[in-house]
């Protein structure tokens, strides 16, 4: 009977024979020979064992213990849980990156479009016969005139992705 009621309440309790000799400081063979009923535990590591496994020595002692299907999904649902909020917390992560990110943009085109503003174009006053001024000068003017073209829907969509990766209530 008690060799029983060890194995079921380490089933029950979702343990392995290695994980409670671990506790109880033994061998997983000595678990195994407990639960065979080819030896039996002195009193001592009785009550380790009762308090390892979280259960009264009565009930180790006592009436037949049938594992709990109830306990079993409990540990599961339990799992679950974790796991869903770990996915939560990974989720709200990414959510504050790419948010992040949006108003980055936001305000790194908002000041690109402030000094264009504020300085103009001065390299069209160069003097392009200059080989090197005019390359500087041709790439500058490449890139406003990109920038003042595509810059827009950039702006556009940092606008809508903050929205949509705002924190919802």
């Amino acid at each position: 009977m008690l060799n029983e009621n060890i194995k079921a309440v380490r089933k029950a309790k979702g343990l392995s024979q290695e994980e409670l000799a671990g506790k109880l400081n033994v061998v997983r063979q000595t678990i195994s020979k407990w639960e065979q009923g080819l030896s039996v535990p002195d009193s001592n590591m009785l009550v380790t064992l009762s308090e390892a496994l979280e259960t009264p020595v009565s009930v180790l002692l006592g009436e037949t213990v049938t594992e709990s299907k109830a306990d079993a999904l409990q540990v599961i649902s339990e799992k679950l849980e974790i796991i869903d909020l770990q996915l939560a917390l990974s989720r709200d992560e990414k959510r504050k990156k790419h948010r992040l990110f949006y108003i980055l943009s936001c305000t790194a085109i908002l000041i690109i479009y402030i000094l264009l503003m504020k300085f103009g174009s001065p390299y069209l006053s160069w003097d392009y016969s200059d080989p090197e001024t005019a390359v500087v000068g041709v790439a500058l003017h490449a890139f406003e005139w990109i920038f003042v073209r595509l810059s827009p829907v950039a702006l556009i969509g940092s606008i809508v992705g903050l929205i949509l990766t705002r924190k919802k209530i």
